[in-house]
Protein backbone atom coordinates (compact mmCIF):
# COMPACT_ATOMS: atom_id res chain seq x y z
CA UNK A 1 0.00 0.00 0.00
CA UNK A 2 2.81 2.43 0.87
CA UNK A 3 3.96 2.69 -2.74
CA UNK A 4 0.55 4.10 -3.66
CA UNK A 5 0.65 6.83 -1.01
CA UNK A 6 3.50 8.95 -2.38
CA UNK A 7 1.15 11.86 -3.08
CA UNK A 8 -0.64 11.70 0.27
CA UNK A 9 0.35 13.96 3.15
CA UNK A 10 2.00 11.81 5.86
CA UNK A 11 0.60 11.82 9.39
CA UNK A 12 2.11 11.63 12.84
CA UNK A 13 0.84 9.52 15.71
CA UNK A 14 -0.77 12.19 17.87
CA UNK A 15 -3.25 12.17 20.76
CA UNK A 16 -6.25 12.46 18.45
CA UNK A 17 -5.23 9.45 16.36
CA UNK A 18 -4.54 7.35 19.44
CA UNK A 19 -7.82 8.29 21.11
CA UNK A 20 -9.78 7.28 18.03
CA UNK A 21 -7.92 3.98 17.90
CA UNK A 22 -8.77 3.29 21.53
CA UNK A 23 -12.43 4.22 21.08
CA UNK A 24 -12.70 1.79 18.17
CA UNK A 25 -11.79 -1.02 20.54
CA UNK A 26 -14.33 -0.01 23.20
CA UNK A 27 -18.08 -0.71 23.36
CA UNK A 28 -20.26 2.24 22.41
CA UNK A 29 -21.69 2.54 25.90
CA UNK A 30 -18.18 3.01 27.28
CA UNK A 31 -17.08 5.80 24.97
CA UNK A 32 -18.18 8.52 27.37
CA UNK A 33 -15.60 7.21 29.83
CA UNK A 34 -12.80 7.36 27.31
CA UNK A 35 -11.79 10.98 27.68
CA UNK A 36 -8.10 11.27 26.89
CA UNK A 37 -7.14 12.55 30.33
CA UNK A 38 -8.86 9.58 31.99
CA UNK A 39 -7.51 6.79 29.84
CA UNK A 40 -5.72 4.01 31.68
CA UNK A 41 -3.00 3.36 29.11
CA UNK A 42 -1.88 0.20 30.87
CA UNK A 43 -5.32 -1.30 30.26
CA UNK A 44 -4.97 -0.96 26.48
CA UNK A 45 -3.84 -4.27 25.01
CA UNK A 46 -4.36 -3.67 21.28
CA UNK A 47 -3.96 -0.76 18.88
CA UNK A 48 -4.92 -0.73 15.21
CA UNK A 49 -3.10 2.05 13.36
CA UNK A 50 -3.17 0.71 9.83
CA UNK A 51 -4.00 2.83 6.76
CA UNK A 52 -3.18 6.13 8.54
CA UNK A 53 -0.32 7.31 6.27
CA UNK A 54 1.93 7.33 9.35
CA UNK A 55 5.50 8.34 8.55
CA UNK A 56 7.14 7.94 11.96
CA UNK A 57 6.44 5.65 14.91
CA UNK A 58 6.16 7.87 17.97
CA UNK A 59 4.17 8.62 21.13
CA UNK A 60 3.46 4.97 21.94
CA UNK A 61 5.52 4.86 25.13
CA UNK A 62 2.50 5.14 27.53
CA UNK A 63 1.03 1.89 26.14
CA UNK A 64 3.56 -0.30 27.88
CA UNK A 65 1.14 -3.22 28.25
CA UNK A 66 0.28 -3.52 24.56
CA UNK A 67 0.33 -7.08 23.27
CA UNK A 68 -0.84 -6.42 19.70
CA UNK A 69 0.13 -3.49 17.47
CA UNK A 70 -1.00 -3.02 13.89
CA UNK A 71 0.93 -0.46 11.83
CA UNK A 72 0.43 -1.90 8.37
CA UNK A 73 -0.21 0.07 5.18
CA UNK A 74 1.48 3.30 6.18
CA UNK A 75 4.60 5.10 4.93
CA UNK A 76 6.90 4.22 7.85
CA UNK A 77 10.58 4.34 6.90
CA UNK A 78 12.24 3.29 10.16
CA UNK A 79 11.44 0.91 13.02
CA UNK A 80 11.70 3.06 16.14
CA UNK A 81 9.80 4.17 19.21
CA UNK A 82 8.88 0.64 20.31
CA UNK A 83 11.38 0.24 23.15
CA UNK A 84 8.81 0.47 25.95
CA UNK A 85 6.38 -2.03 24.41
CA UNK A 86 8.06 -4.99 26.05
CA UNK A 87 4.86 -7.06 26.22
CA UNK A 88 4.21 -7.07 22.48
CA UNK A 89 3.39 -10.52 21.14
CA UNK A 90 2.10 -9.53 17.68
CA UNK A 91 3.51 -6.75 15.49
CA UNK A 92 2.40 -5.93 11.95
CA UNK A 93 4.63 -3.54 9.99
CA UNK A 94 3.69 -4.84 6.55
CA UNK A 95 3.26 -2.59 3.52
CA UNK A 96 5.55 0.25 4.57
CA UNK A 97 8.89 1.67 3.36
CA UNK A 98 11.19 0.11 5.97
CA UNK A 99 14.74 -0.58 4.76
CA UNK A 100 16.49 -1.93 7.87
CA UNK A 101 15.43 -4.37 10.59
CA UNK A 102 16.23 -2.53 13.82
CA UNK A 103 14.70 -1.22 17.02
CA UNK A 104 13.29 -4.58 18.12
CA UNK A 105 15.80 -5.50 20.82
CA UNK A 106 13.45 -5.06 23.79
CA UNK A 107 10.53 -6.95 22.24
CA UNK A 108 11.64 -10.26 23.72
CA UNK A 109 8.07 -11.63 23.97
CA UNK A 110 7.32 -11.14 20.29
CA UNK A 111 5.88 -14.27 18.66
CA UNK A 112 4.49 -12.97 15.37
CA UNK A 113 6.24 -10.35 13.22
CA UNK A 114 5.29 -9.18 9.74
CA UNK A 115 7.56 -7.03 7.60
CA UNK A 116 5.89 -8.14 4.39
CA UNK A 117 6.19 -5.74 1.44
CA UNK A 118 8.89 -3.36 2.62
CA UNK A 119 12.39 -2.57 1.33
CA UNK A 120 14.55 -4.69 3.63
CA UNK A 121 17.72 -6.02 2.00
CA UNK A 122 19.25 -7.97 4.91
CA UNK A 123 17.95 -10.17 7.73
CA UNK A 124 19.62 -8.87 10.89
CA UNK A 125 19.24 -7.41 14.39
CA UNK A 126 16.81 -10.06 15.62
CA UNK A 127 18.98 -11.90 18.14
CA UNK A 128 16.75 -11.12 21.12
CA UNK A 129 13.55 -12.34 19.48
CA UNK A 130 13.90 -15.86 20.83
CA UNK A 131 10.14 -16.33 21.26
CA UNK A 132 9.42 -15.56 17.60
CA UNK A 133 7.35 -18.30 15.96
CA UNK A 134 5.97 -16.60 12.85
CA UNK A 135 8.01 -14.29 10.61
CA UNK A 136 6.83 -12.81 7.33
CA UNK A 137 9.39 -10.92 5.28
CA UNK A 138 8.12 -11.70 1.82
CA UNK A 139 8.21 -9.16 -0.99
CA UNK A 140 11.29 -7.26 0.17
CA UNK A 141 14.72 -6.77 -1.42
CA UNK A 142 16.51 -9.87 -0.11
CA UNK A 143 19.05 -10.98 -2.72
CA UNK A 144 21.61 -13.12 -0.84
CA UNK A 145 20.21 -16.57 -0.13
CA UNK A 146 22.88 -17.33 2.48
CA UNK A 147 21.46 -14.55 4.68
CA UNK A 148 18.65 -16.96 5.59
CA UNK A 149 21.15 -18.84 7.75
CA UNK A 150 20.90 -15.99 10.28
CA UNK A 151 17.43 -17.22 11.20
CA UNK A 152 18.92 -20.37 12.74
CA UNK A 153 19.35 -18.22 15.85
CA UNK A 154 15.58 -18.18 16.33
CA UNK A 155 15.00 -21.60 17.87
CA UNK A 156 11.20 -21.29 18.06
CA UNK A 157 10.65 -20.16 14.47
CA UNK A 158 8.12 -22.47 12.82
CA UNK A 159 6.44 -20.39 10.10
CA UNK A 160 8.41 -18.34 7.60
CA UNK A 161 7.36 -16.38 4.53
CA UNK A 162 10.10 -15.27 2.15
CA UNK A 163 8.09 -15.36 -1.07
CA UNK A 164 8.49 -12.53 -3.54
CA UNK A 165 12.13 -11.76 -2.74
CA UNK A 166 14.75 -11.79 -5.52
CA UNK A 167 16.58 -14.79 -4.06
CA UNK A 168 13.45 -16.91 -4.41
CA UNK A 169 14.34 -17.23 -8.10
CA UNK A 170 17.41 -19.28 -7.18
CA UNK A 171 16.87 -22.81 -8.46
CA UNK A 172 17.83 -24.32 -5.10
CA UNK A 173 16.00 -21.77 -2.94
CA UNK A 174 13.50 -24.09 -1.28
CA UNK A 175 15.94 -26.88 -0.54
CA UNK A 176 18.51 -24.45 0.84
CA UNK A 177 16.03 -22.84 3.25
CA UNK A 178 14.60 -26.13 4.49
CA UNK A 179 18.06 -27.61 5.01
CA UNK A 180 19.31 -24.71 7.08
CA UNK A 181 16.10 -24.20 9.05
CA UNK A 182 15.11 -27.79 9.89
CA UNK A 183 12.54 -26.76 12.52
CA UNK A 184 10.31 -25.00 10.00
CA UNK A 185 6.77 -26.34 9.71
CA UNK A 186 5.51 -23.88 7.10
CA UNK A 187 7.50 -22.13 4.38
CA UNK A 188 5.86 -19.64 2.02
CA UNK A 189 2.33 -20.70 3.03
CA UNK A 190 3.02 -24.41 2.45
CA UNK A 191 3.47 -27.26 4.89
CA UNK A 192 6.97 -28.73 4.75
CA UNK A 193 6.91 -32.51 4.50
CA UNK A 194 8.82 -34.59 7.00
CA UNK A 195 10.44 -36.37 4.07
CA UNK A 196 12.25 -33.13 3.31
CA UNK A 197 14.37 -33.66 6.42
CA UNK A 198 16.00 -36.55 4.57
CA UNK A 199 17.44 -34.00 2.16
CA UNK A 200 19.52 -32.39 4.86
CA UNK A 201 23.15 -33.31 5.34
CA UNK A 202 25.33 -33.97 8.34
CA UNK A 203 26.11 -31.22 10.80
CA UNK A 204 29.65 -30.93 9.51
CA UNK A 205 28.48 -30.32 5.96
CA UNK A 206 25.96 -27.75 7.16
CA UNK A 207 28.74 -25.87 8.88
CA UNK A 208 30.72 -26.03 5.67
CA UNK A 209 27.74 -24.57 3.80
CA UNK A 210 27.94 -21.45 5.93
CA UNK A 211 31.36 -20.79 4.41
CA UNK A 212 30.48 -21.78 0.89
CA UNK A 213 27.48 -20.79 -1.17
CA UNK A 214 27.02 -24.29 -2.58
CA UNK A 215 27.65 -27.72 -1.02
CA UNK A 216 29.10 -30.49 -3.13
CA UNK A 217 28.29 -34.13 -2.40
CA UNK A 218 31.44 -36.22 -2.80
CA UNK A 219 29.54 -39.33 -3.80
CA UNK A 220 27.83 -37.47 -6.67
CA UNK A 221 30.82 -35.71 -8.12
CA UNK A 222 30.14 -32.06 -8.75
CA UNK A 223 26.38 -32.17 -8.29
CA UNK A 224 24.94 -30.17 -5.36
CA UNK A 225 24.01 -32.34 -2.38
CA UNK A 226 20.34 -31.37 -2.74
CA UNK A 227 20.13 -32.66 -6.31
CA UNK A 228 19.08 -36.02 -4.88
CA UNK A 229 15.79 -34.44 -3.76
CA UNK A 230 12.96 -33.44 -6.05
CA UNK A 231 10.75 -30.40 -5.46
CA UNK A 232 7.76 -32.71 -5.05
CA UNK A 233 9.37 -34.11 -1.90
CA UNK A 234 9.34 -30.74 -0.20
CA UNK A 235 5.71 -29.86 0.32
CA UNK A 236 2.33 -31.47 0.46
Amino acid sequence: MSQFLSNVEPNIIDDEMLQKAIEEKCPEDMEHLMKWENIDFKAVKELQLGFKTILQIDNLWPFECLTKLQLDNNVIEKIEGLESLVHLVWLDLSFNNIEVIEGLDTLVKLQDLSLYSNRVSKIENMDTLQELQIFSIGKNNLTILEDVIYLRKLKNLRTLNLSGNPFCNHEDYTLFVVAHLPSLVYLDFKLVRESTRACTVSTSLLRESQRKSVLRCGSRGKEPWWSCCSQSDLFQ
